[in-house]
């Protein structure tokens, strides 16, 4: 059994040919490549982080890859996630990415989890390897992840896009930073816009991706300096890059004096509504959620219903008994608006309509609402006839 298990540690006749440029280098070598077939990864997040991270590191030879997220491939993301293809829209993308990385490199053992990461699996699924490549494109996830790690003492691979900027460090290193040094809470609901709200240039989520395979390799190897300690902000229009020195905080709530026991779920913090039908938001602003406007419209209580995305984006998808008025044109159409009604406002994913809704409140308006999550939420809760982009 011992001899077995030494064997399978070795490099064979194929794998000296697959690696050798890695081999030829003297900060790899052989010893270095048999460190990267005996070390795991696991990516959080098969998008458009994931999809660059897990293609580089299944070339370069990492023995496991893990590979977790609950999302089916939609034609929306290839522009950007290249571990899939047309031929794969509709299917699950641990599926997809699974194919795609064994037919990189049949020697890597892909291991697939179809899930949600959450607090109540976190740990089990995080504690199988060796380093985590955060992926991820949501609060709620990159939040929970950082947590799990910083309990279970793996190295986080950070990395998050949107627009023409990107950002990449090392977090829960022994004696660096976690995530929650740099950003201590999750940001309300709305605040910050997601890729899919505010968009994001297709190649940037590959050269961010990319960085944060070759800080796993680097950990892997023991090689190099890596990004821990170092915020690295990338700004693709300009081409531009900056690092930033950070320290772990001694206040941080996850890994300074008041360290974490227990994992929690982010949802009550990131979800605007957190299972409420209507909450106040910090600026004043009613939160309604899908379903109780879905059940204020069957009930026919006036409601004017106002749609502040872009006109291509109204081709795609509306809400039936909606007005567009594109956020660009808000300002000058508000004053046109009655204010003997509800004035319920939807984008997206809800951040548009926010900044919206906060000028209504603004000028005077009483009755303002903002619909949580947007036509994406409504697609996905109430009508899944409106199309999800």
């Amino acid at each position: 059994m011992l001899e077995r298990a030494v064997s399978a540690r070795e490099l064979d006749s194929e794998e000296l040919v697959r690696y050798s440029r890695h081999i030829s280098l003297a900060e790899v070598g052989e010893d270095g490549q048999r460190r990267l077939k005996q070390s795991s990864v696991l990516i959080v997040g098969a998008g458009g982080l994931g999809s660059p991270a897990g293609l580089y590191l299944a070339a370069a030879g990492f023995g496991r890859i893990g590979i977790v997220d609950d999302d089916t491939v939609d034609l929306t993301n290839l522009q950007r996630q290249v571990m899939h293809d047309t031929a794969g829209v509709g299917t699950r993308k641990t599926a997809s990415a699974r194919a795609r990385l064994q037919a990189i490199n049949p020697r890597v053992d892909v291991e697939t989890f179809d899930e949600r990461l959450s607090a109540s699996n976190a740990l089990e699924i995080i504690a199988q390897y060796d380093i985590v490549i955060d992926g991820t494109d949501n609060f709620k996830t990159r939040y929970l992840t950082n947590d799990a790690c910083v309990l279970l003492r793996k190295p986080n691979v950070y990395g998050s896009v949107l627009r023409f900027e990107g950002q990449a460090s090392v977090f829960a290193t022994s004696d660096g930073p976690c995530y929650r040094c740099l950003f201590r809470e999750p940001p309300p609901a709305g605040l910050v816009p997601s890729c899919a709200e505010a968009g994001v240039l297709g190649v940037l989520p590959g050269l961010v991706g990319t960085i944060q395979a070759t800080e796993a390799i680097k950990l892997a190897l023991g090689a190099g300096e890596t990004l821990a300690g170092r915020l690295l902000l990338l700004d693709a229009l300009r081409m531009r890059f900056r690092t930033i020195s950070l320290r772990r905080d001694p206040e941080c709530p996850a890994c300074g004096t008041r360290a974490l026991t227990t994992l929690i779920d982010y949802d009550e913090f990131c979800d605007g509504t957190s299972g409420r039908p209507e909450v106040m938001s910090a600026a004043g602003v009613q939160q309604i959620s899908p379903s109780h406007l879905a059940e204020r419209l069957r009930r026919g209580d006036p409601i004017e219903l106002i749609d502040v995305r872009e006109p291509y984006e109204w081709r795609i998808a509306r809400i039936e008994g909606a007005r567009l008025i594109p956020l660009g044109q808000f300002a000058k159409a508000a004053a046109d608006l009655s204010r003997e009604f509800d004035i319920v406002l939807y984008c997206h994913h809800g951040s548009r309509s926010q900044m919206a809704a906060e000028f209504l409140v603004g000028e005077g308006f009483q009755r303002v609402s903002n619909l949580v999550g947007g036509i994406d939420r409504w697609s996905t809760e109430i009508d899944p006839s409106v199309a999800a982009y």
